[in-house]
């Protein structure tokens, strides 16, 4: 059994599969970990079961005692690999210490898929576990995607545009091996990405997660020089900045309301109607970019919370990209079927659901195929 752990900020997916290829054999997702944590299991509310409200680490060896079956090895979704991680790896002392080194560029994840990867190692110490990194699918960008303009000794050091969302998008490449798909990933935390012949060519999240599309509570891409003067003129300090652009802004900021697309759709207000329209076009506005760098358009691919289920931004983001030859058949958008591009048009228009916990699965089933070789497992304590 492969036990897979998918650390949100304040949420933690854990799934069993017997092999990459079957469907999960048991799955579970905690969300509002830290503030009144709710449990599903299978899909189904378990509202006579309460979640601890502590920390991942509690959450996952709580779950851990719910399993129907013992794992054999585990696999867990790492946001943030670096430049030295472009692909899966097996966890070890020595990977963790890397891996703690870039807590402060992803730190509403990293930290949390951390502890479970120790929360594991001591439930049980011999378990092999593999780490699968959000951002090791942009590492096939050619280098120009990846650079900032700045100075040379700053991009020798790492501070290049890693791109996110990698799992979800290896997902939706396993759908679309071939051609030039875009693939919106819209959610709380939401950015596209340009996908040619199964291969990330350009995204829209850089060096962090706050770059790119508007999303939930962070603002996307903002001018540089309005940080500058947040700090110079404003007198917000680093960490105050760093809290309004992550926590007060996006649809949350622009709305006043909420950063929930439903709440908005619901609202009368024309704070919500405009904080959803800046949404859509700032969707446009990117993926003509990324039409750009794939010279063309094949096909366009829905995936995340908002992506699978909100027809009213599905079908805004499709007119705005009508000059793309983007046609929308409305009647299945409002059903939200798989397929809702007009039929035999130039650009097929699909909804993907995500399954990071699929994608990792799979990535772990390919892994331990090619490293059986009869070795005691790696281990490592806190």
């Amino acid at each position: 059994m492969i036990l897979v752990l998918n650390a949100g900020s304040s949420s933690l997916r854990c799934a069993l599969f017997r092999s990459g290829a079957d469907a999960p054999a048991w799955r579970a997702h905690v969300a509002g970990i830290g503030h009144e944590p709710n449990l599903t299991v299978d899909g189904a509310s378990q509202e006579g079961e309460r979640p601890p409200e502590d920390d991942h680490a509690t959450v996952a060896r709580w779950l851990f005692a719910r399993l129907p079956a013992a794992p054999t090895a585990a696999a867990h979704r790492v946001v943030h690999g670096g430049l030295r991680h472009a692909a899966r790896v097996r966890l070890d002392a020595e990977v963790m210490a890397a891996l703690e080194q870039l807590v402060p560029l992803a730190p509403a994840h990293q930290p949390q898929a951390l502890a479970c990867i120790r929360a594991v190692a001591e439930t049980w110490p011999h378990l092999p576990q593999v780490a699968c990194f959000d951002t090791a699918f942009h590492r096939t960008q050619d280098r120009l995607a990846q650079l900032y303009p700045l100075p040379r000794a700053l991009i020798d050091v790492g501070l290049v545009r890693f791109g996110f969302h990698g799992l979800s998008y290896a997902h939706v490449a396993r759908t679309f091996p071939h051609g030039r798909v875009l693939a919106a990933h819209l959610g709380h935390g939401a950015s596209l990405c340009a996908i040619r012949d199964g291969r990330s060519v350009a995204t829209t999240m850089g060096f962090t997660t706050l770059d790119g599309l508007m999303m939930g509570t962070r603002s996307g891409a903002v001018d540089p020089g309005l940080v500058l003067h947040l700090i110079r003129e404003h007198g917000l300090t680093p960490d105050a900045v760093a809290e309004l652009l992550n926590e007060r802004s996006g649809l949350l900021g622009v709305s006043g309301i909420s950063d929930d697309v439903r709440v908005l759709k619901a609202s009368g207000a024309p704070e919500a109607r405009e904080a959803l329209d800046l949404f859509a076009y700032r969707i446009v506005r990117e993926a003509g970019s990324l039409i750009a760098a794939l010279g063309g358009l094949d096909a366009l691919v829905f995936t995340g919370g908002i992506g699978e289920h909100s027809a009213q931004v599905r079908a805004a983001v499709c007119r705005g990209l009508a000059f793309a030859n983007v046609t929308l058949d409305e009647a299945a958008n409002d059903r939200c079927e798989e397929h809702i591009g007009v039929q035999r048009a130039a650009v097929e228009v699909r909804i993907v659901p995500a399954d990071e916990e699929r994608e990792i699965a799979l990535s772990m089933a390919g892994f331990l195929a090619k490293n059986h070789n009869g070795r005691d497992p790696l281990s490592f304590g806190r």
